[in-house]
């Protein structure tokens, strides 16, 4: 195991410590402790921006699976780098700023921080596998510990309504993304996405190709919160805000981004990608943003404010794939929207989760998140409130902020689709531009929203919990270094250029690397008076209105039924689906053996039956069989009567002596056979068996003669018939054919040289299964043992 593969376990391996933590050293705040990891982590990876700056990867792999090609690959390109920067360097600012906000007398950290680091190990996994089922492993672990972050609160009602709905959600796009995985498998041969690349020309004319694609977009889609998933983003905001800030602005939502960004090489190539991902990408955007205009909780808002902001990056990503069926690409003219997605990326981090913290702070300060009884904070709050002008501005896309330069950049994108003229963009690339013009314009209105109706207007002191004051610095140290870097990227973009942005879009789009090996980067401030520029002085203008003019116009909000909500919809189809399978499990549950009986057994015959008629597998062969003696047919016929008897019988003596004739005759079957020590062995059990049944029969009643017709019963008739029939021709085909060399040829030529024994059974029993003999001794001593504490005690208690 290599220090990469360490470093994605480190925080699993840490959090088997931190219950130890808490319980030792309570007057500490377990957050010290942990803070430790993520900072080392981040600093680890540091390291590697130099090898991904040259165009080189770090392949590390440790063998798991070799025999079904699933290998722990750890793997660092420009695209993986990234992300693992984002989530160690986001995550100890998160660690930082909760043990501030998280009370250690109140709260119960050792499960926060366990599942924080649960989630942080998780995701680290997710961006550094190169194995597809290694990647679905550690997916479907995010989704689990992100469900644990969420409920973390879990006597509210509301926290555990939003834990379960994340999770169903994400759960149901990972299984649709592990079917997408196995069709890739089937296509190329291989799990490791590095292979699957190079096999792209191959496999673009499978049919599988387009089904793996919906699949496992299906598990980017739900979750990284796009439309018509995103529901459940807005109530995992139930969680506490250092989760919203970490899970929700910065890392889970984002690895269905990053899903879609490492898959690029292998379907972006194909038209569906880039319909699909740029249209439900673009649409979120807008949808995101229009919602989060009329909600009145801050995490409300900023929860949809994440949507449409993903939503905004998808699209990037979408309308980057179709640079790739562009002829003439020289000067990377059309992988804009790739470079703004990156970019975009890195600025969604610093200012959303500064947002999250200071949301987190003015609900800390004053006891609410409703806007409506917010107000007047300015004068209490001046920091929080210039994190927030700077958070709120950037988002809105407004300079000297680093989302005004990829907002730039991303209407660059959308205004250049409309040039292309493959898919019939010439007329429908116009779509692009409104979507995300108007969605420009709502995004600009709600950051208005969440920086003015909560720090400036009028103070209502009566509606608020808590009088407010300024945070303590501890907890605004974190917002304020993310709030510096969005200051310092708009002044700076550049140091992001080559470090960043274009190794992870080599990783993207690789196949449209310049000549030189790099993409020519150059991110400035001014492009003179673009239709770029104007786009964003009408997103000004109009969303200025839009805002001083909100309460004449939300109105609007009202017209859209209750009733035809995502929303409803999903609790209504849970509540069916609750009902339905309590229908369906109240008429399988009997409570009647026989009943289950009867179902085992069918599935038992459907199954095993259909398998042998499909795979015709039933074959019938007496080559290699010992003949049969008229004393083995005795035998068997002995056998065959004192069982019919065992169970006709009106007697119990005569049953159990016609049950004791089955078991002396399979004796007699042993020494027929030359096993003498079996033959002992079974007659001294029988003879045993036998005397107990005759000793405890002994003091029961006779048995007493009832009139009781028994009537047939077609359906136990066919379900006998088919069991013994299956069971008959499973046993005549495994004899008849066998896939490889029975075992007990191995003994026959072994058991003298390797054991020193020339009696097979017991070298077998002793030597080559000891242990099973050892385990079975060992069960039947403490039995014994238990039987004679238990006959000790009742000594004693009769001599009292």
């Amino acid at each position: 195991m290599t220090l990469l593969h360490l470093a994605i376990l480190f925080p699993f391996l840490f959090a088997i410590f931190i219950p130890f933590l808490y319980k030792y050293f309570r007057n500490i705040h377990t957050g010290w402790f942990v803070l430790i990891l993520p900072i080392a982590l981040f600093t680890y990876f540091s390291q590697f921006i130099k090898t991904t700056m040259s165009g080189k990867t770090v392949i590390e792999t440790m063998n798991w699976i070799p025999s079904l090609g699933i290998n722990f690959t750890a793997y660092i390109d420009g695209l993986s780098l990234l992300f693992a920067l984002l989530i160690t360097g986001i995550g100890s600012l998160v660690i930082l700023y909760s043990i501030y906000y998280l009370s250690k007398e109140k709260e119960r950290l050792n499960h926060f921080y366990v599942y924080l680091l649960l989630f942080m190990g998780a995701m680290l996994g997710v961006v550094l596998s190169d194995n597809l089922i290694v990647l679905y492993t550690f997916w479907e672990l995010t989704s689990l510990s992100s469900f644990l972050l969420i409920g973390y609160w879990y006597t509210r009602e509301k926290s555990r309504y939003g834990a379960q709905k994340s999770m169903l959600i994400t759960i149901f796009g990972g299984l649709a993304m592990l079917g997408g995985f196995i069709m890739l498998y089937m296509m190329t041969g291989s799990y490791s996405v590095r292979e699957i690349i190079t096999s792209v020309a191959e496999i673009s004319t499978d049919g599988l190709f387009v089904p793996a694609l919906i699949f496992i977009l299906l598990g980017a889609f739900t979750k990284s919160a796009q439309f018509p998933f995103y529901i459940w983003l807005p109530d995992a905001m139930e969680a506490p805000t250092p989760v919203s800030a970490y899970l929700h602005s910065a890392t889970m939502v984002k690895a269905g981004i990053y899903l879609v960004a490492r898959l690029s090489p292998v379907f972006a190539i194909s038209p569906e990608w880039f319909w699909i991902v740029s249209l439900f990408g673009i649409f979120t955007m807008f949808w995101g943003s229009f919602n989060a205009v009329k909600q009145t909780d801050l995490k409300a808002i900023l929860a949809f404010s994440t949507v449409s902001q993903l939503g905004m990056i998808m699209s990037l990503l979408g309308i980057g794939a179709a640079a790739l069926h562009i002829d003439s690409m020289n000067d990377s003219y059309f992988t804009i929207a790739t470079l703004a997605a990156i970019f975009h990326l890195i600025n969604h981090a610093t200012f959303k989760g500064s947002l999250f913290m200071v949301a987190g702070i003015v609900d800390h300060e004053t006891g609410t998140r409703d806007i409506r009884k917010l107000g007047g904070l300015m004068s209490f709050m001046p920091i929080t409130f210039t994190i927030s002008i700077i958070g709120a501005f950037s988002m809105a896309g407004l300079p000297p902020f680093n989302g005004f330069l990829s907002k730039e950049m991303f209407f660059t994108g959308v205004l250049r689709v409309a040039e292309m003229n493959i898919f019939n963009l010439e007329t429908l690339g116009i779509l692009f531009l409104i979507f995300a013009w108007v969605g420009s314009i709502f995004t600009f209105i709600y950051s208005m929203v969440l920086v003015f109706k909560t720090f400036t207007g009028k103070y209502q002191p009566e509606k608020l919990e808590k009088k407010p004051h300024e945070a303590p610095i501890g907890m605004l140290i974190s917002p304020i270094i993310l709030a510096s870097l969005v200051i310092i990227f708009f002044f700076f973009p550049n140091i992001l250029s080559l470090s960043i942005i274009d190794p992870a879009m080599q990783s993207i789009i690789p196949s449209l690397i310049g000549e030189n090996g790099h993409f020519d980067i150059e991110i400035s401030h001014w492009h003179g008076w673009s239709p770029e520029l104007f786009m964003t002085i009408g997103v000004v203008i109009i969303g200025t209105t839009g805002f001083l003019s909100l309460a004449k116009w939300r109105k609007i909000y009202n017209l859209h039924p209750k009733k035809l909500t995502l929303n409803k919809a999903y609790d209504t189809s849970l509540i069916a689906l609750d009902r339905s399978s309590s229908r369906f499990t109240k008429f399988y549950m009997t409570g009647s053996i026989r009943d289950y009986l009867i179902y085992i057994f069918a599935f038992f015959i459907i199954i095993l039956g259909t398998t042998i008629i499909i795979k015709d597998a039933f074959s019938f062969s007496l080559k290699g069989a010992a003949p049969i003696g008229l004393y083995e047919v005795i035998l068997a016929a002995v056998m065959a009567i004192g069982t019919i008897i065992t169970i006709f019988a009106k007697s119990r003596l005569t049953a159990i002596i016609a049950l004791g004739s089955v078991g002396y005759s399979l004796a007699l079957f042993f020494v027929l056979f030359r096993a003498p020590d079996l033959a002992l062995t079974q007659l001294i059990v029988e003879t045993v068996s036998v005397a107990l049944y005759l000793l405890c029969f002994y003091f029961l009643p006779e048995l007493k003669k009832k009139d009781k017709k028994v009537s047939f019963k077609l359906t136990n008739f066919i379900i006998a018939l088919g069991v013994g029939t299956i069971v008959t021709l499973i046993a005549l085909s495994a004899n008849s054919e066998r896939a490889s060399q029975t075992i007990s040829a191995f003994f026959i030529e072994n058991s003298y040289t390797l054991a020193g024994g020339k009696n097979m059974v017991n070298v077998i029993l002793v030597d080559f299964r000891g242990f099973d003999t050892l385990f079975e001794i060992t069960v039947l001593g403490i039995a014994a043992l238990g039987i004679y504490s238990m006959i000790k005690l009742r000594v004693k208690e009769e001599e009292k």
